[in-house]
């Protein structure tokens, strides 16, 4: 037997860097030992140096070299003894593996069968032989497809001219044991593993196709990196085979998951579900597919009902637990990352308990299993979506597997049990083992042709820097980082015509499509579970409608909510608003909140009931002092005309027209002019017809007591005290309109919050103390005539004009005094109307108290209107 050696020493660098580096690690020089030059070193510290890049690969870098130096030295120990006594290495058996002689060897690791026996490890014998079960169809036709291209390119004389090429299979059987034993049986390249060594004169190794597993592929890959052999995966996604410096001999020809878990992100806000659960292998496929795809949902505001793991190191693969969450789960969207031998002990159990309805989200490891569509998964999974590698059919390689026969390759320690699995059928022999048993027998004339489509998938095991169109016209390259153009088909799972479970492709994620949209999905094209053609809804809380938003539960997800109809002048005018925005101040909501209209502006306008009828009493009002001072001037040499003052009198009725004239500048849009003036108007007219009335009292008192013998006022009877009172009154008045209109005037404003909606057009007072001053002034000259009349009210006939002051006060005080409350609480243009009201209420009090009377006598009683009436009344009291 002769032995060579393998390791690249041509690579090493200078030992007293890496000395430097790793002082604790000693270069062991190897003496008389077969198949090593004497004083030849070997440099495991390089070994070390390229793959102790992270960490965790560094640490199981160093365990394996370490493994492999101590099983290189033991069998050179071994025979080099001169005793009689063998030693060897414990083997495993290499079972499940097929090769076929050339000159040029290529490896291929496939998992032929997807589980295994699960037997209790207590670390105190060795472990048993691992048995393999549960045949996978799918892989197989992987496996046929590797070889289909091995002979393909064998029959045709310009690829490789007088090379003939050879493979060697393993079946890893979905286990890193196994794919570890695989790589180190093709490295070693006889029946027994020796690491670091090939001990056969047998075709060299080109490279190793394989494996299907993320994580196996990592183990694979950290073996071949070491010798710098090629590694072409087929279905290995994790994002971390890219990077070159730990993996430098990988490849593959499926896109990295990185893009593809993206795309499910993406798939799912296609749909609009934004409360999702999560299912993820616990290896490293599922958990960074699992990082990846909950991050994205994070990020645009999808929230995560539950994320479980499946354990694969468990027979049942924790199916009860992961059945129970998802019955007990409000969402009916579920994203799994997960191979489909691992997913299909979850499906098991659903079927079992009946769990159905939901939405299964897949990925590419399971989105075109042959395994789960059997027919009794219908109900479980009809309906799901997801990224399927996108592939095509080749009509040869369908042509080459419908001609397999089991007789034909007798070779193929598979085909037996992929007869079994296809045609569910027992060859002679096993049938004989089965008593009572009632499965067909296997005859080999079975027609592969009568199944169901056979789905193929082409391997691609070239190199760095190739470029080549392939028959269908699909580009082949490898880019840097050893990834091939991230090209996804969406799948939809649903009934085809026969009945059967099948996935119909229903848009593709395409990173480098030339318009830029990467998703495409024919939604009308899809069929969800129970045959509903409308995209089904999976939210934790129904949807706001627009004028109202969304309010966060609190210690729930963000996701689950309660809507809340939007505050008071602001809307929502989509659906799931997260808040709801303002108008602008001249806009107000329509009465469901999702839009603004603009606001109506209110004021007391003449084309209102209330005010055109409250303008309609002030003018009509306005008349009667005037036909009363008509009255007085035809009539004024008449003794009641004459008695208290005359000129007074008229000056009162003309007063009292201008405060029934007023009252119409209340009335109308509150222009800035009408604004500044309207209420000094008021306030100075009212003043003067309150002094008016308290200079007549005045002159009552005065003028009987004047009567009297020796009196001493016998000099304040002229008009003059009067009139002085008079402007005496009015003037301090003036004097507070005049303080008012200079330091904070009334100004015109538009009010868009007294009344919600509406914008209230009014005149500012400015200063509300100015204005509850100059109201409060006529106040106390209300208030002073009223007690200065009530005093004089037992005056004789002849100046019983006390009386009717006396009555006309108490009316004028009473208005007033019910105006400030009612002024208070109004709003708008109520407040203006209450206004107007007081002043119209309390000068026809005025007008009505004080003069009605004389012009009853005058008009309709002149017999009374005599000197010797009023005399002998006079007397008559006497």
């Amino acid at each position: 037997m002769s032995n060579r050696y393998v390791s690249d020493t041509q690579e090493i660098p200078k030992r007293e860097k890496d000395k430097r580096r790793f002082p604790s690690i000693s270069y062991q020089y190897h003496q008389g030992f077969p198949g090593l030059p004497n004083n030849q070193e070997v440099d495991i510290v390089y070994i070390l140096n390229m793959e102790m890049i992270k960490m965790f690969h560094r640490l199981s870098c160093f365990l394996l070299s370490k493994a492999w130096i101590l099983c290189s030295i033991t069998i050179q120990v071994c025979s080099s003894l001169d005793s009689g006594m063998g030693c060897s290495l414990p083997s495993e058996s290499t079972t499940g593996s097929l090769s076929r002689p050339g000159d040029i060897i290529i490896g291929g690791t496939f998992p032929i069968h997807l589980d295994r026996v699960y037997n209790t490890l207590d670390f105190s014998t060795k472990p048993p032989e691992l048995q393999c079960q549960m045949f996978g169809v799918e892989y197989y036709q992987s496996m046929q497809a590797f070889i289909f291209a091995v002979e393909e390119i064998n029959s045709d004389p310009e690829l490789l001219p007088n090379v003939t090429l050879g493979f060697r299979i393993f079946d890893t059987c979905t286990t890193l044991r196994r794919a570890a034993q695989g790589a180190l049986w093709m490295l070693s390249q006889g029946q027994e593993i020796t690491p670091n060594y090939y001990c056969h004169q047998e075709a060299p190794l080109a490279g190793i196709i394989g494996d299907c597993g993320s994580t196996r592929s990592i183990l694979i890959s950290h073996i071949l990196g070491l010798y710098r052999y090629p590694q072409i995966s087929y279905l290995a996604t994790n994002p971390i085979l890219s990077e070159r410096d730990l993996f430098p001999s990988f490849f593959r020809t499926i896109p990295s998951d990185e893009y593809q878990m993206r795309g499910l992100a993406q798939l799912v806000l296609h749909f609009g579900w934004t409360w999702v659960g999560l299912l993820a292998n616990d290896d490293d496929y599922g958990q960074f597919g699992l990082q990846i795809v909950k991050q994205e949902l994070m990020n645009a505001g999808v929230c995560v009902a539950f994320s479980e793991n499946i354990l694969t190191g468990q027979p049942d693969r924790n199916a009860p637990h992961l059945v129970q969450v998802i019955r007990e789960s409000t969402t009916k969207v579920v994203v799994v990352i997960a191979s489909d031998s691992d997913f299909v002990i979850v499906v098991e159990e659903l079927f079992r308990k009946n769990v159905t309805g939901n939405i299964w989200v897949a990925s590419e490891a399971w989105a075109a299993s042959t395994l789960l569509s059997q027919q009794r998964f219908q109900a479980v999974l009809v309906g799901a979506v997801g990224f399927a590698i996108h592939s095509r059919q080749m009509p040869t390689f369908t042509k080459y597997l419908h001609t397999l026969m089991s007789s034909k390759y007798p070779n193929d320690s598979f085909i037996g049990e992929f007869w079994e699995q296809t045609f569910s059928c027992k060859w002679l022999s096993q049938k004989e083992l089965i008593r009572g048993a009632t499965t067909p027998l296997c005859t080999g004339n079975e027609k592969l042709e009568s199944i169901l489509p056979i789905e193929d998938q082409r391997l691609l095991y070239h190199m760095k820097n190739v470029y080549f169109k392939a028959k269908d016209g699909r580009e082949v390259f490898f880019d840097a980082e050893g990834n091939p153009p991230a090209v996804y088909d969406i799948v939809n799972w649903r009934l085809d015509a026969t009945g059967a479970l099948e996935q119909f492709t229903v848009g593709s994620y395409d990173l480098n499509a030339p318009d830029g949209k990467m998703l495409k999905v024919d939604s009308d094209a899809i069929t969800w579970a129970n045959n509903d053609t409308q995209v089904p809804l999976s939210k934790c809380s129904p949807s706001c409608p627009p004028g109202f938003h969304k309010v966060i539960v609190p210690e729930k997800p963000q996701c689950c909510y309660v809507c809340s109809r939007c505050p008071l002048g602001q809307i929502s005018s989509q659906t799931d608003a997260a808040e709801c925005h303002p108008c602008s101040w001249d806009t107000w909501p329509n009465l469901q909140q999702d839009r603004c209209l603009p606001r109506p502006t209110e004021f007391l306008s003449y084309g209102d009931p209330l005010g055109y009828s409250l303008a309609a009493i002030s003018i009509s009002s306005t008349l009667a002092p005037l036909v009363v001072l008509r009255i007085f001037i035809c009539n004024n040499k008449t003794p009641i005309v004459r008695a208290n003052n005359y000129s007074l009198s008229c000056l009162l009725l003309l007063s009292l027209f201008l405060c029934f004239l007023c009252s119409l500048g209340f009335i109308g849009y509150p222009q800035p002019e009408k604004c500044l003036l309207r209420q000094v108007a008021f306030g100075m007219v009212f003043a003067l017809c309150i002094s008016c009335v308290l200079a007549k009292t005045i002159t009552v008192v005065i003028a009987f007591n004047a009567t009297k013998p020796g009196s001493r006022l016998r000099k304040w009877t002229g008009v003059k005290v009067s009139y002085n009172l008079l402007v005496f009154c009015v003037f301090i008045q003036l004097c507070v309109c005049t303080v008012w209109l200079t330091l904070s005037p009334p100004f015109h404003e538009l009010d868009t919050d007294t009344q919600p909606g509406i914008i209230i057009a009014n005149c500012n007072e400015g200063s509300p103390a100015a204005f509850w001053c100059m109201l409060g002034y006529l106040g106390l000259l209300a208030t002073i005539s009223f007690i200065v009349a009530f005093l004089a009210r037992r005056l004789p006939d002849s100046f019983n004009e006390a009386k009717y002051i006396t009555f006309s006060m108490l009316a004028f005080l009473s208005v007033w005094v019910s105006f400030i409350p009612a002024y208070l609480s109004a709003r708008g243009m109520y407040t203006v109307a209450m206004e107007v009201f007081a002043i119209l209420s309390s000068s026809w009090a005025l007008l009505g108290c004080i003069f009605v009377p004389k012009c009853f006598i005058v008009i309709f009683r002149p017999t009374k209107n005599s000197k010797e009436q009023v005399l002998g009344r006079v007397r008559g009291k006497k």
